[in-house]
């Protein structure tokens, strides 16, 4: 059986530009939100250690590890944009990925310590002097209010984008909280207030975090995206184009959250040419799927290894080289 390499689609290109437009815009509310983190984070980390509260002392900490994350993801970004090269074939957006995991792994320590900080002032309760916490964290609040709506407008589809998102969310829930406790204490006097509602925030950030590394580490373990399931693509495919009679070892797979991959196998119906195989494939895959880049391989019969036999084809796919007879 003889195999031809059909081609590729490239019509992403302007779909390329429009993610470089949202990459630097992205990349600008990232850079601005940092700043204010970082500025205040110092604010905080002072007003905790003079009012002696875990909320503020807490916020703080995950104010510090946000200053990190948004640094990160900011270069993420800054690297993600330049073009790809013969050793990085797919560029440097997987960095983009990359940074979205790490940020959600900080997330999960920065939660545990938190908890093991709380259980800690339950037994051993610590003074909370509660008017210089609670100007502190309003002043917090203000802080983390702004910075959030400087991401919110960003690209949320963007992994690296909304890991950022839910970090300063984090922060605005936790100075919330810390003004909450204040006025609690400032009004009873009862301080085992501010270490049950840290632990609401550390519920709260690690929710928030298991969904970030499960995202990100589906596209790291080039997991199918949950929109691009193989199966329901082959039923899609055989059913709507008519130029071909089968189509099989069908992979899809995500660069970063917004751009996904697929390649596959496809038998021309008889009489229809390989090109015209090939293109009416990617234009319903394009327009069903929204997959604008994809490897079509088309070959001139039924490849034995669709139906659980001989598996040649599919090596010969994921090689380069055309099977022999």
């Amino acid at each position: 059986m003889d195999h031809s390499h059909a081609g590729h689609s490239h019509a992403e290109r302007g779909h390329a530009g429009h993610s470089h437009a949202s990459a630097v815009a992205d990349q600008k509310r990232i850079g601005i939100a940092f700043v204010l983190i970082a500025i205040f984070m110092i604010v905080e980390v002072v007003g905790g250690l003079l009012s002696g509260s875990l909320a503020l002392l807490a916020d703080a900490g995950h104010m510090v590890s946000d200053a990190a994350a948004l640094a990160f993801s900011w270069i993420a970004i800054h690297y993600g944009k330049r073009p790809a090269t013969l050793q990085l074939t797919y560029g440097y957006k997987r960095l983009e990925v990359l940074a979205a995991f790490v940020n959600g792994c900080a997330l999960f320590v920065i939660a545990g310590w938190i908890l093991i900080e709380a259980i800690r002032r339950f037994a051993a309760p610590v003074p909370v002097v509660g008017k210089t916490m609670l100007i502190v964290a309003f002043a917090g609040l203000l802080a983390n209010i702004a910075a959030f709506l400087v991401l919110h407008g960003g690209n949320r589809e963007n992994l690296n984008m909304r890991g950022a998102w839910l970090h300063v969310m984090g922060d605005m829930l936790g100075s919330a909280a810390a003004i909450v406790a204040a006025g609690v204490i400032l009004l009873t006097g009862w301080t085992p207030i501010d270490p049950l509602l840290s632990i609401f925030v550390a519920v709260i950030i690690l929710k928030s975090a298991w969904g970030i590394v499960k995202s990100s580490a589906h596209i790291l373990l080039e997991g199918s995206p949950e929109f691009l399931n193989p199966t329901e693509i082959k039923a899609d495919l055989e059913a709507s184009v008519a130029q071909v009679q089968e189509v099989h070892h069908i992979h899809a797979w995500s660069i970063t959250g917004e751009r996904h991959m697929i390649t596959l196998h496809a038998v021309p119906a008889p009489g229809i040419s390989a090109r015209e195989a090939m293109i009416a494939v990617q234009q319903r895959l394009a327009t069903r799927f929204g997959v604008e880049h994809a490897t079509i391989q088309i070959e001139e019969g039924a490849c034995a290894g669709a139906h659980g036999g001989d598996t040649r084809c599919g090596d010969a796919s994921s090689s380069g080289e055309p099977s022999r007879r």
